[in-house]
């Protein structure tokens, strides 16, 4: 499992999980907000996404953290 803090977010991931895929989003207190398709970019479980998370997660695969 990795996880990782950034921008008041924190991103949960396991290697080896289902596809597509994803990251877990978490607000800064550990509340649930969504799953993130990484191939599209799009929340899995809501209609939208804040909207600085997709520059956080091309950060962090530039970073290859993810």
């Amino acid at each position: 499992m990795g996880r990782i803090r950034r921008g008041g977010y924190i991103f949960t991931w396991w290697i080896g999980d289902h596809e597509p895929p994803h990251v877990h989003l978490y607000d800064d207190n550990g509340k649930f907000i969504t799953r993130i398709n990484l191939r599209t970019m799009q929340p899995m479980d809501t209609a939208s996404l804040p909207k600085t998370v997709p520059a956080l997660i091309s950060q962090l695969q530039k970073e290859g953290r993810l």
